[in-house]
């Protein structure tokens, strides 16, 4: 049942577009999207399903021999994905950076679909290519604004770049540092640049060890792949500790100091606009000063906190971010794109020729195709949903999302703090914060007790918040994610918390509340709770 004839007039079918309205495939179509927003009412999982079982849906190996009917494989996807993906359009889905998407994108992507261009050739995407790097520069004003010359004059050159399309920002991240590394290590005299002569040549001209890339613990994992990438080894990624949850500038320098007189060489240093764990900025300007001094290459991983920039009252934040040469910026996270639209930003157009690449039969010298620059060959039109997105909601609508949102995480930081039974542990720079359950009482206590006893504390506590957050996840109705963290209040070990992103503009005060209560119905429901509630009365003070 549901097995198609095989047969060039069935395929022919498929390929073609229905008849009329009335069309099977247009019923198809619409019952799909009549399934969709059923789905996007429902709870953050709608089937309490364990992976386990869900796997036995998709444990066939084979490629099936026959075709099956649109409508039948249709109706399997209802029944076997949809059903059991997990709804990031709830506004209790607080817990990760992927939030409610504005519901044109829907249509909109299917312009995109229906269209498959290739933007890695001029050849593939024609008018997709002039858009794309009309979106780059957007985003470059955005970050650097330079004057109307500068842009009428880089925007559609064909020997400059102002950055580079990609998936997301680990392929964001790698592409910077691809270009921070063959620029440093660039063609000169008696040497044909390390893209040509590879990285040992390049370690040997110029008399170094090492190459290495200088960030915070709180680094996204993208830079560790980065370094393992670019071939520079995982050792050469210098993350520093971070208590206070950012990259401090004295230590930096020192650190950088220290590592370039072992005989190394630091390619980068590598500050966050918007920390993935906690939110967290991280002070560029000053960063910018190290990154001079130490004669190295200054990127910005704002995939995050990027969007930031939109909004008159808070792009202070990333005060800094103009002074870097290179720029991550993530659309599909609070420019409400479809996952899949990263951004690397140059400052100097003439950057991204550090890694241009040519090939006769489709990159040919001279041509406007993206993928001369880019670490991505064949890729998507993206691009438009960005730009159908920034002409949608304009500068002044961004700017009243991002308002909001960290406005609300102010909200419910406010709400937490004064919680008797939760402890705020990171207040909110943009709109992430993290918190964990405290009983009351013993917040006041752990301050002034010793360090064996606070690390024995801080070992129940980090269990129960583990308990929590899975039985919150695993009833369905909100979802808020954990991580550990750094604390200067306990330097001996890092601590297990909540971590709650607020970006979805659907989530309303209420939800946090309900959220709130339910983590505290489940908490006092314990039995680690109750034991310690009792153990506040015992515990020896310093």
């Amino acid at each position: 049942m549901g097995e198609a004839q095989v047969s060039l007039e069935h395929l022919f079918r498929v390929f073609t577009k229905p008849e009329h309205k009335d069309s099977k495939m247009a019923q198809i179509e619409q019952h799909l999207s009549d399934n969709i927003l059923d789905f996007l009412s429902q709870h953050v999982v709608t089937k309490k399903t364990s992976l386990e079982e869900i796997e036995k849906d998709f444990s066939d190996s084979k490629v099936p021999e026959s075709p099956e009917f649109v409508s039948t494989h249709a109706e399997s996807l209802l029944d076997k994905l949809v059903a059991h993906s997990v709804n990031t359009y709830s506004p209790t889905f607080i817990g990760h950076m992927t939030s409610a998407l504005p519901y044109f994108h829907l249509p909109l992507s299917k312009l995109m679909v229906g269209l498959n261009q290739n933007l890695v050739k001029i050849e593939t995407s024609k008018a997709f290519t002039p858009l794309e790097r009309q979106v780059l520069g957007m985003m470059h004003n955005l970050v650097y604004d330079e004057s109307k010359a500068f842009y009428d004059s880089h925007l559609h050159s064909a020997k400059r770049s102002l950055g580079a399309f990609c998936s997301g920002g680990t392929i964001a991240n790698i592409t910077a540092l691809w270009v921070a590394r063959n620029k440093i290590l660039g063609p000169q005299e008696g040497f044909a640049g390390v893209a040509k002569a590879g990285l040992a040549a390049a370690y040997r001209f110029h008399d170094i060890n090492h190459l290495g890339v200088m960030c915070s613990k709180r680094g996204h994992y993208s830079l560790s792949k980065a370094v393992d990438a670019l071939g520079l080894g995982r050792d050469q990624l210098l993350s520093l500790p971070a208590p206070n949850q950012t990259l401090d500038p004295e230590k930096a320098l020192a650190a950088g100091k220290c590592y370039q007189e072992e005989g190394n060489k630091l390619l980068a240093i590598v500050g966050v606009g918007g920390t993935t764990e906690t939110g967290h900025v991280d002070p560029l300007n000053e960063l910018a000063d190290v990154a001079k001094e130490l004669g190295c290459w200054f990127h910005v991983d704002a995939a995050w906190g990027g969007a930031t920039l939109f909004s008159s009252q808070y792009k202070h934040r990333l005060k800094g971010i103009e002074r870097a040469d290179s720029v991550t910026i993530d659309a599909h996270k609070q420019m409400y794109v479809p996952m899949g639209a990263g951004m690397a930003l140059f400052k100097n157009p003439e950057d991204a020729n550090a890694v241009r690449h040519h090939a006769q039969y489709i990159l040919r010298a001279g041509s406007k195709d993206l993928g001369a620059t880019t670490l991505e060959g064949s890729r998507n039109g993206m691009a438009m949903m960005v730009y159908s997105a920034m002409h949608i909601f304009g500068r002044r609508g961004y700017e009243l999302l991002i308002d909001r949102s960290i406005e609300k995480a102010g909200t419910f930081a406010d709400m937490i703090a004064k919680h008797p039974d939760f402890e705020l542990t990171t207040a909110p720079t943009l709109s992430l914060l993290t918190y964990r359950v405290c009983p009351a009482g013993l917040q006041e206590k752990l301050k002034h007790a010793d360090e064996a006893t606070k690390d024995k504390i801080n070992e129940k506590l980090d269990r129960l918040t583990v308990i929590v957050q899975k039985q919150q996840r695993e009833a369905g109705k909100s979802f808020v994610s954990r991580t550990r963290l750094e604390a200067p209040e306990y330097p001996t070990n890092c601590i297990t918390v909540f971590r709650v992103v607020l970006a979805n503009p659907l989530t309303s005060t209420q939800d946090l509340r309900n959220i709130l209560n339910e983590q505290h119905v489940i908490a006092t429901g314990t039995k680690l709770y109750k034991e310690l509630v009792k153990m506040i009365e015992t515990i020896p003070v310093a």
